[in-house]
């Protein structure tokens, strides 16, 4: 059995006798080595962002596979691309362990079947041309290491995001990335250090490959889809920077192109 610091009990003790001010003190130190033990794996989280990009620019997709809290981070991350950046769905793709009722609902024992994973994958047609990357805080989730191992044996990329050194779903990992944040505040609750360290890798590898694939000009978003309020007033004072037209004008034209990217192209196109 993989050691397991993930599991390991907590550096702290008698948390009922603790009054609120220590425990949100004593959480938020745990948590500021998060980002710590994450800069010390940079080139590993690298080499991942580069194969996704690859993957993505060649026409390929990226796959999150995950149970519990890791497979709702990945859902919640690839259901976030498309209205960040404007790409199509389905080209990142959340998997969880026991479908989608598990998003909001543990299901029993779905991450125990080793061969769900590579179904669950065969459902959404995968292949060598896309790239799978499985979260799992402990590294040893059959269902995460059994998807690996079978995408591998297929011929498709794998990456992983675990919390544990030497974890098995490492083994089965053409690109591991292993964020060790140490004992949780609870022990043996991932949600918390494990969770954060798993979200903050996830968000630095799509935000590396969507600039790198021109989805952000400058430092916008400018290809997000208009769908609130709050964004098309963001959309026209991007379109004013770039234009110089007044709000109304920016306005109309953002909301007749569809984008700030196209908006600002059209009228690019209606100067020259």
């Amino acid at each position: 059995m993989t050691n397991r610091i993930t599991e390991s009990s907590s550096n702290y003790d008698q948390l009922e006798n603790m009054s609120f001010s220590e425990l949100l003190k004593n959480m938020n130190r745990e948590d500021k080595s998060v980002p710590l033990a994450i800069e010390k794996v940079i080139p590993e989280i690298e080499k991942l962002a580069e194969v996704v990009f690859q993957r993505l620019r060649d026409g390929g997709r990226l796959f999150y596979i995950g149970a519990g809290t890791s497979g709702r981070l990945g859902i919640v991350d690839a259901s976030e691309c498309p209205p960040t950046y404007g790409v199509p769905h389905g080209l990142v793709i959340g998997i969880i362990a026991g479908g989608d009722s598990a998003i909001r609902k543990a299901v029993e024992f779905a991450e125990d079947d080793p061969n769900q994973g590579w179904k669950d994958l065969q459902g959404q047609s995968v292949s060598p041309k896309d790239i799978v990357i499985g979260i799992a805080a402990s590294g040893t989730t059959p269902y995460v290491v059994g998807g690996l191992r079978q995408c591998r044996d297929n011929g498709i990329s794998t990456g992983c995001i675990t919390c544990n050194p030497d974890a098995p779903v490492s083994h089965v990992s053409d690109f591991p990335v292993e964020v060790v944040v140490g004992p949780e505040f609870v022990t043996g609750s991932t949600r918390m250090k494990a969770g954060t360290a798993q979200k903050l890798t996830l968000n630095m590898i799509t935000t590396s490959v969507m600039v790198k694939l021109g989805r952000v000009k400058g430092n916008k978003m400018v290809d997000m889809q208009l769908s609130n309020d709050k964004l098309v007033d963001r959309g026209t004072k991007m379109v004013i920077a770039e234009t110089g037209l007044g709000y109304d004008e920016a306005n109309a034209l953002l909301l007749q192109e569809g984008s700030v990217r196209a908006a600002v192209t059209s009228y690019i196109k209606s100067s020259s």
